[in-house]
């Protein structure tokens, strides 16, 4: 998405509106720090992150209206107007763009998820912060905001992308023997489009597989 052969590595330039906020959005947060110790206690916390993700299946039920496993155009904007987040008619297409990887014209519930997190971090702004909880599901945005401070962690030059060397640099520091294999295994998971750096959404996408949200997809689709 952001890098261009030939350029220095750790120049990224995002490549659509979305990726742009949520790359401000990102180093907004930095700004605040992580309370992040170690890639270690990321992972310690997958457990209790596949947990609260799978309570969004009712949410995600709710709004998948024809029940056909997915949720629509329509249905999103809906969505998000019961959550009372309101956004322009183009982050709406936006988003859905961005979160319909395989480009079947609905949002499935893993999308969904990264959907909602991706809402959480651009809704981040000083109004919202008044507000106790930005979309009514302070369970949840206790999770999204673990996300966050995960990406803020491992975004160790705070420019709103994750870089291979920034994530060895995070499991060196854990002290994991063969930490650089497991380094690249984990990156190589979460660079979707091969281009050498992670932003918020592939990172989140990476999320939904290591806690085995896309496995639940596939069970149900097989029963």
């Amino acid at each position: 998405m952001g890098g261009v052969e030939g350029k220095p590595e750790m120049v990224w330039v995002p490549e659509t509106k979305l990726e742009a906020q949520m790359v401000e959005a990102m180093q907004r947060r930095a700004s605040q720090g992580t309370a992040m110790k170690s890639f270690n206690s990321i992972i310690l916390k997958f457990p209790k992150i596949d947990q609260s993700f799978r309570k969004c299946k009712a949410i995600f039920e709710q709004f998948d209206e024809d029940s056909n496993g997915a949720i629509d155009h329509e249905e999103l904007k809906k969505c998000l107007r019961e959550l009372d987040v309101s956004f322009t008619e183009e982050e709406i297409n936006d988003l859905f763009k961005a979160c319909d990887i395989n480009e079947d014209m609905g949002v499935k519930f893993n999308e969904f998820i990264v959907l909602l997190c991706l809402v959480y971090l651009l809704k981040d702004n000083a109004t919202a912060l008044e507000t106790k909880s930005r979309m009514g599901m302070p369970n949840l945005e206790a999770t999204f905001e673990t996300l966050v401070d995960a990406f803020v962690f491992l975004d160790k030059n705070k420019d709103g992308y994750v870089s291979k060397n920034e994530m060895v640099q995070a499991i060196n520091e854990s002290g994991e023997r063969s930490s650089g294999r497991i380094a690249m295994k984990r990156f190589e998971e979460m660079d979707w489009d091969k281009n050498g750096s992670v932003n918020f959404k592939e990172f989140l996408f990476a999320f939904t597989r290591w806690v085995g949200i896309d496995d639940l997809e596939d069970e149900e689709e097989e029963v």
